[in-house]
């Protein structure tokens, strides 16, 4: 298992080599975050959402063994690993809720994600929503710390990025975390409501942590960004010892 992920081609499942994957059916997991004029979610608040719900599809029943989603969530993660925000409001939002997925919250945000979709399939409901619009505004202050015993997804500081953007990186990151996990360990995340924290790494930790070995997010360039490091996750040995303790 490799402590890569990117969007171009992921280094994940060694079962399945680089060029096999790049030729399979591409598909890409869609996240709606619900954006209302009045009343728009915090910065790191929508990301943590997005994290948490791209977890919260991993771990569905629906996405495993014989569910109803586990062909595509199989499919989606064999090829190419994309995700996609788009933003939603008022009757929007309503009608995304229509449509078979998850809706997360956070403290002020609301992200619903949906079992993967080929490229070129997107339902109506979903296609005609905005992808750009996505920027919001954080009252969280540089370098807060997050939960001391749950897993931190460590933002590249030399990087500008959307909201939505930076949400799909979140969410590739929490990806990565829960494909090293053991089934135990998972389901004590899971049952704890997949605590963890987003934050930004000063340039000397971002120096730091990406020359530690932690599992490494790679932008594949195509939107935003040039190619390169975009998150890392670490974390992933205080799950379960924590976790269970925290249950007694």
């Amino acid at each position: 298992m490799s402590t890569e992920i990117t969007e171009a081609r992921t280094e994940v499942r060694g079962d399945v080599p680089a060029d096999v994957r790049d030729e399979k059916p591409q598909f890409v997991l869609p996240l709606v975050v619900r954006i209302e004029r009045a009343e728009p979610p915090a910065r790191t608040d929508a990301l943590e959402t997005a994290a948490r719900a791209v977890l919260e599809i991993l771990a569905d029943e629906r996405s495993t063994g014989d569910g109803e989603w586990a062909r595509a969530m199989t499919d989606w993660q064999d090829a190419r690993i994309r995700k996609v925000v788009r933003r939603a409001r008022g009757a929007e939002w309503r009608r995304t809720e229509e449509l078979p997925g998850i809706t997360v919250k956070g403290e002020s945000a609301e992200v619903r994600v949906f079992p993967p979709i080929p490229l070129d399939g997107w339902p109506k409901e979903l296609a005609k929503l905005q992808v750009s619009g996505t920027d919001l505004e954080d009252p969280t202050a540089p370098g807060a710390p997050g939960d001391p015993g749950a897993p931190l997804l460590w933002l590249n500081p030399h990087l500008d990025m959307s909201a939505g953007k930076t949400m799909a990186q979140a969410g590739h990151a929490a990806q990565l975390l829960w494909w090293e996990l053991s089934d135990t360990d998972r389901t004590a995340w899971r049952e704890a409501g997949f605590p963890l924290s987003v934050r930004a790494a000063t340039p000397e930790r971002w120096a730091r942590l990406t020359a530690s070995g932690l599992p490494v997010v790679r932008d594949a360039g195509f939107t935003e960004i040039a190619p390169g490091p975009t998150f890392v996750s670490e974390g992933s040995d205080r799950i379960g010892s924590h976790l269970r303790l925290a249950r007694g």
